[in-house]
């Protein structure tokens, strides 16, 4: 078998309908595992910086081949023979994601697909202040200016941040954070399964409806739920935007990812991401996993 190069089977380009990039990662993983449970292993490809991390998938069938935003020439061979693309924003912000996106919509445009998916944000907005959602609405702009029939996946919140928020809560008591307004959290799980139906099955064209949970919860909400789910009382307490940026600064978090996790509040707080819209479960035929669902499964795996 060789990895990184196509998995073990004969490479004919029409085999290859559907290519998803950043297949390695947690949402792009779970999209192909999604969509490997609608088509056949043979009509799907994956585009990763690292083949050695999708050897499993290659194992199943899936033509698994690097490819790398900033090498052109990687992503040629990467997309071959896709008639459609998902791109899965990277894990980055400011000019050097929007730049790895429109080179991403430009291989596939290259490459002869029909349709570009990429997974943007329910809070796209130019003027946000929180920092990738003026990322996504460039990438929009660029899959609008490319002239080709893209789908943009407004997905929800990421409900895995609540998560990361409470670390701290967990063992001091106090959930310590700038004010904030009320998010429709969203699982990772039900937007990958949405985004592997609708490319099987229901693609549609320009930005889809906003991905979302069914509810929409403030820190208040979250500390309740902490506090239900350890049996022990999470206090919510409101700190103001600087504070908490020193707090951040002093665990060593650096500036830019301090000025996003302030900026994620501040947006919030203006209703970014407060829109609770019923697409994601028409979608997957189910109510979304709930909050309350996610932290518990996060809080029993952390201990």
């Amino acid at each position: 078998m060789v990895v990184g190069g196509d998995s073990p089977r004969p490479d004919h380009r029409e085999d290859v309908v559907i290519v998803v990039t950043g297949a390695s990662g947690l949402l792009g993983r779970e999209i192909v595992e999604r969509l490997a449970e609608r088509l056949p292993a043979a009509r799907i490809g994956v585009s990763v910086r690292d083949p050695e991390k999708a050897r499993g998938l290659a194992e199943r069938g899936i033509r698994v081949r690097r490819g790398d935003f900033a090498d052109t020439a990687s992503l040629a061979h990467a997309f071959e023979g896709a008639s459609q693309v998902l791109i899965v924003s990277i894990d980055g912000i400011g000019e050097t994601a929007v730049r790895a996106h429109r080179a991403a919509i430009d291989a596939a445009g290259t490459a002869g697909a029909k349709r570009i998916l990429y997974t943007s944000h329910m809070g796209v907005n130019p003027s946000s202040p929180f920092p990738p959602m003026a990322d996504h609405a460039a990438t929009e702009a660029a899959l609008r200016d490319s002239g080709m029939i893209f789908t943009a996946l407004r997905n929800g919140f990421y409900a895995s941040t609540t998560g990361l928020l409470l670390r701290a809560a967990l063992a001091t008591g106090e959930l310590a954070v700038p004010e904030d307004g009320p998010v429709s959290w969203t699982a990772h799980a039900d937007l990958a399964e949405a985004a592997a139906v609708i490319l099987a099955e229901e693609p549609f064209d320009g930005p889809s409806p906003a991905l979302t949970g069914s509810q929409a919860i403030d820190m208040n909400g979250v500390a309740a739920l902490a506090s239900e789910l350890t049996g022990r009382t999470i206090r919510r307490v409101v700190v103001s935007d600087a504070d908490y940026r020193a707090s951040l600064a002093g665990h060593g978090v650096p500036e830019p990812a301090a000025d996003m996790l302030v900026g994620m509040f501040a947006a919030s707080r203006q209703g970014e991401f407060a829109q609770v819209d019923p697409a994601l479960s028409g979608l997957i035929g189910r109510p979304p996993t709930s909050l309350r669902d996610v932290l518990k499964a996060t809080l029993a795996s952390t201990g």
